[in-house]
């Protein structure tokens, strides 16, 4: 049987390179809603464990383009593949596993079709990451320092959309029904920042 310390090299590595430092918590949350979402079914722990929390690797400073027009086009995902592998590997993750890990960060975003089980409980639990007051939180903390939302306004929009277009990405009964909360609260949350602002938010 297999060691399970690569566990903690993942998390080790993780909370170091997850830059900004707030990125750090999006990985434990996925991995547990991942896990609930589940709802009693059997599915490879592993897989999911590892795929969850190497997903985002791509998108961390120091792992993308520092450039903003390379970045405008920089899509994450292959680099995030390449380099999981390699230090999956090294930690001594299953190699038999690898693939299906690819499979679950290849269809994790909401427009992907995730096909395995291990995929769609990470592909719901990462939209259901975008939804609620954690997603708020997650859209709101780039106000100023990504340079695609200068202004509260200007990261509005990214709410207001996650609002229309994500719960139908959902895969899942349980995903569909913590939805309906959270996308409760994104509605309120708007409404009441549209009412307190009177027009005037920068």
């Amino acid at each position: 049987m297999l060691s399970p310390d690569w566990r903690a090299s993942v998390v080790d590595f993780i909370r170091d390179e997850a830059q900004p430092a707030d990125k750090f918590g999006h990985q434990p949350r996925l991995y547990a809603l991942a896990c609930r979402l589940a709802d009693g079914a059997s599915f490879d722990d592993d897989v999911v464990f590892a795929a969850a929390w190497m997903h985002d690797l791509g998108v961390f400073l120091g792992h993308r383009p520092a450039d903003p027009d390379l970045l405008a086009r920089w899509d994450h995902i292959p680099y995030t593949l390449t380099r999981s592998r390699q230090l999956l590997a090294g930690w001594g993750f299953p190699t038999e596993k690898l693939e299906a890990v690819e499979a679950v960060i290849r269809t994790h975003q909401s427009q992907d079709n995730p096909v395995t089980f291990e995929a769609t409980l990470v592909h719901d639990a990462d939209i259901l990451e975008q939804l609620g007051a954690i997603g708020a939180l997650r859209a709101l903390v780039k106000i100023g320092r990504d340079t695609r939302y200068p202004t509260f306004s200007s990261v509005l929009p990214v709410l207001g959309r996650a609002i229309k277009q994500l719960p139908a990405c959902l895969r899942l009964t349980s995903s569909r029904e913590l939805a309906a909360g959270r996308v409760a609260f994104l509605k309120m949350l708007l409404e009441a920042i549209e009412a307190e602002a009177g027009g005037l938010l920068n």
